[in-house]
């Protein structure tokens, strides 16, 4: 499969598509998943046309996990979370459906079951808010 310009993440990364950012960096972008499997689920991709984690520049992967650091830090302060976990995935048979490399950042509380993947739309007024709490987070790191 070769990358498609036209995804979804291509059109963030080019402004061509609404997100509620989070943060930014040279090398790559923060945003909350629209569809998110838990509150707080938020997303980093690479500044880079890439489907999955064999076709992303190394150098720009290595400025990616950066932000994967930084962002999960300020998920776990916002939500007060005990646990984060990190998920990436590549290809269909993995669950990837944006065909853009990208990971997964999702605060873990025991009990607290998963939504299913890429199902359900969340309110836009709840996702701007919990990108909010994300942000004051990484103010003040």
């Amino acid at each position: 499969m070769s990358y498609d310009s036209n995804n979804i993440f291509a059109k963030i990364l080019r402004d061509e598509a609404p997100a509620f950012k989070v943060y930014e960096t040279d090398q790559a972008l923060a945003f909350m998943d629209v569809m998110p499997q838990v509150p707080g689920h938020t997303l980093v991709i690479p500044k880079d046309s890439a489907e999955g984690l064999l076709d992303v520049d190394p150098i720009i992967l290595g400025g990616t996990i950066c932000a994967v650091q930084t962002v999960a830090e300020a998920v776990k302060q916002a939500f007060e979370a005990p646990g984060i976990m990190i998920a990436q995935l590549n290809g269909p048979a993995a669950g990837q459906t944006v065909f853009h490399m990208h990971f997964h950042i999702m605060p873990r509380f025991e009990g607290l079951e998963f939504k299913l993947h890429a199902r359900d739309m969340e309110d836009f007024a709840v996702l701007e808010a919990h990108a909010g709490r994300i942000r004051a987070c990484l103010t003040h790191a």
